[in-house]
């Protein structure tokens, strides 16, 4: 082995041991089908989050520094109100992990454990990080809106059950455009282009991106040595793979079965003993059709994979806040008729 080899070995192996101290969670894009902008993604937690599939109509009055009934941002919290109307699955009521809007623009929390949003500076509105996603579906109709958006106001820390939120976000719109937001040292490090398709967790994208250069998958075959563990560095290999060689799709089904095939690919199964390192078992995968805004919904401990039509939703302003439980084994299928009003869950 030669000293470049042996450096760049020892890099990579320094990195796989600081990624399994992170919890993991993995967002795929399918953005060059032909048939619809597909994207996906696992949550991976150590309890569960409390996921509730929830509809927001237009015209939602929103506070950036409340958690809940907590306030998080005392100085210049930003304040707005909602532009559009979306279908999110939200996180210990206090947050959005991931959802769409009606515009067909996605988002996705995913944990960063590299994350600094450094100190705060009270001269722009600041938005705890559990609404940073909430922001961008309430404001922005595409991945390039939202980026300016964004430069307006700060993200800020935010804890929930004893976890800190140390977030990055994924973008992705209908045309399928996507964007990576990461804090690093405190300032926003963006990688913004239709290329980006893959995110997990730590490393930094960056470096993520470079280790993925040092794989060679352009001869796919059955026999080919593929990283196969739960890891971050390993399962953003793993969906890249496997996503390059999804078949085209010819109908709805069969593009929401491509990227729900690659989520359960790289999902943590129930008893991997990694819960000691920081790895976390699977609570869900989501796929949304953003060109026609379809939201699917799969709990790993039901049998059954739930969707629903945010076209068919009420969005208009004034119009009750819709919930719907995905922990319930009575339900499966297309739910858009089974979301039922409750309060704003913030």
């Amino acid at each position: 082995m030669s000293a470049t080899a042996f450096v760049a070995t020892l890099a990579i192996s320094a990195v796989l041991v600081a990624t399994t101290r992170a919890e993991a969670c993995s967002r795929i894009l399918w953005n060059n089908n032909g048939y619809a902008v597909m994207s996906g993604r696992t949550m991976d937690w150590p309890e569960s989050t409390d996921p509730i599939l929830t509809v927001f109509p237009r015209g939602m009055e929103r506070d950036g520094g409340k958690a809940g009934p907590d306030t998080v941002v005392a100085d210049n919290p930003a304040r707005w109100t909602s532009k559009y109307g979306s279908l999110v699955t939200t996180v210990y009521g206090i947050g959005t992990a991931d959802g769409l809007n009606e515009k067909g623009l996605g988002i996705h929390m995913l944990y960063l454990t590299a994350t600094d949003f450094g100190p705060r500076d009270a001269a722009k509105p600041g938005v705890h990080a559990g609404l940073w996603g909430q922001y961008v579906l309430d404001n922005a109709a595409t991945v390039e809106e939202a980026l300016k958006l964004l430069e307006a106001v700060q993200i800020t820390p935010v804890s929930a059950h004893g976890h800190d939120a140390t977030l990055h976000l994924a973008m992705e719109d209908a045309s399928g455009d996507s964007a990576i937001i990461e804090y690093i040292d405190g300032k926003p490090v963006i990688h913004h282009g239709r290329e980006y398709v893959v995110m997990t967790n730590d490393p930094t994208y960056d470096q993520q991106l470079a280790i993925l250069k040092e794989r060679d998958f352009s001869k796919p075959a059955s026999d080919m040595p593929l990283p196969g563990n739960v890891n971050a560095v390993d399962r953003f290999a793993r969906a890249t793979y496997y996503l390059n060689l999804l078949p085209k799709p010819t109908n709805e089904r069969e593009a929401a079965a491509g990227i729900l095939a690659v989520a359960r690919n790289v999902s943590v199964p129930f008893g991997a003993p990694y819960k000691g390192f920081g790895i976390y078992n699977t609570e869900y995968r989501t796929a949304m059709n953003l060109t026609d805004r379809r939201y699917y919904f799969e709990l790993t401990n039901s049998p059954s994979v739930i969707w629903a039509d945010l076209g068919a939703m009420n969005l208009d302003a004034g119009a009750p806040v819709r919930v719907f439980d995905p922990d319930n084994l009575n339900f499966t299928g297309n739910v858009t008729g089974d979301f039922v009003p409750a309060p704003a869950p913030f």
